[in-house]
């Protein structure tokens, strides 16, 4: 086990658990895309799917950079999430019913990733290491960008997946 009493340390193994976390993201997202039923949630999803990607290979630069190995270290929060997630994907849910538990579902993990890359962005800031913070907060960015669209999209699917509206969804 590494010596977590030095900051660098923590700091990679939190980008290892997040390097993980996009990797399991990019199996999920596409099962997410493909049970909602609204067609700007599911576009929404396969642009954050190749988002995603990115995120990964931004994690892969990062590492080079350090001069480590890109290699994942299991993320339990993040697999909870996607595991919980799966489930509503098992429920009997239909149309904007199935689109709000989706949503819900998937601002778990945005807000989720938010905390974990507003961390790693911080280590990198405390280390110095300026194109590694200026990466992650690139990728906070976006995350926070997705998180509030689908936040607007819940305003418009929410009302209907209670019966009460019809008002289009935004795209994530």
């Amino acid at each position: 086990m590494a010596d977590t009493n030095n900051l660098r340390e923590v700091y990679i193994l939190e980008l290892r658990d997040l390097y993980d976390a996009e990797h399991r993201l990019i199996k999920a997202l596409p099962k997410m895309a493909k049970a909602a039923d609204s067609p700007e949630l599911r576009a929404g999803f396969e642009t954050h799917l190749q988002q995603t990607k990115g995120h990964a290979e931004r994690l892969e630069q990062i590492f080079q950079f350090m001069g480590e190995q890109a290699k994942a270290k299991k993320c339990k929060g993040i697999e909870g999430i996607i595991d919980e997630g799966s489930e509503v994907l098992d429920e009997n849910f239909r149309g904007p019913v199935m689109d709000a538990a989706i949503i819900a579902s998937a601002q778990r993990v945005e807000h989720y990733e938010i905390a974990a890359y507003g961390a790693v962005r911080s280590f990198a800031e405390q280390l110095g290491e300026t194109k590694a913070a200026s990466l992650l907060q690139q990728t906070l960015n976006e995350e926070k960008e997705t998180d509030a669209k689908l936040t607007k999209m819940a305003e418009q699917i929410n009302p209907r997946a209670a019966g009460r509206g019809l008002g289009r969804a935004a795209t994530v």
